[in-house]
């Protein structure tokens, strides 16, 4: 078993490696090394659940290839548009280290407490959000909810994916296929400020945004 993991991690890190070749795009060197590191984590996978780590490689590198967004031009412009009609909302607009537009949406913007209909002032951005996305087809979506840790995982959980479904629904609403968005309620699980202050539970009452762009086939 070690000596199948020693086999894949080593195919793994040559994939990575390979990726300095200068004859590559920046494309096909991001994809490259999102297959080698999806082949080293299968390998580990694949291993610690009594599979063959040579199998979990192979299914790690597919996985790591299809997981590699482009940062286009498209994507650019849609980041500064959202910037813009976030301006002063407290919205956060970032780009993640996997080339994802994010948009990090505080609870006063976007929800009352132990609520999931979309607030007025929320309303506005997920329009202008709309139309972004509807002028970038060739783009996936993921929406997360969270909580603070007040109340139970069984109020918390599922409010936290009513959230996201509430977010989602908006958006179809406007005109963006509704197969291009996936949800996830993550309840308290994942907090990014201390739950012992009022200040950090309502951080920690958000809703996420990414917004990848596929590569063209």
């Amino acid at each position: 078993m070690r000596k199948n993991i020693l086999v894949a991690a080593t195919a793994a890190v040559m994939l990575i490696t390979g990726c300095a070749n200068t004859g590559m795009t920046d494309t096909q060197r991001r994809t490259a090394t999102g297959a080698g590191v999806g082949a080293l984590a299968g390998a580990v996978l694949g291993s610690a659940t009594g599979g063959k780590a040579g199998t979990g490689a192979v299914v790690g590198a597919g996985v790591g290839a299809l997981g590699t967004y482009i940062w286009s031009q498209n994507m650019e412009k849609q980041k500064r548009e959202m910037e813009a009609a976030t301006q002063g909302t407290g919205i956060a607009v970032s780009q993640t280290n996997d080339n994802q537009l994010k948009l990090d949406i505080p609870s006063d913007i976007s929800f009352d407490t132990g609520r999931s209909d979309i607030k007025s002032n929320f309303a506005p951005v997920l329009d202008r959000f709309a139309d972004s996305l509807r002028n970038n087809v060739n783009t996936d979506v993921r929406i997360i909810g969270h909580t603070d840790s007040t109340g139970t995982d069984a109020i918390n959980n599922p409010l936290s994916l009513q959230r996201a479904n509430s977010t989602r629904n908006y958006l179809t609403s406007r005109g963006v296929g509704g197969t291009r968005i996936q949800t996830d309620g993550r309840g308290s699980y994942e907090p990014i400020a201390s739950n012992s202050t009022n200040e950090g539970r309502a951080r920690n009452r958000r809703v996420e945004i990414f917004v990848g762009e596929r590569q063209a086939r």
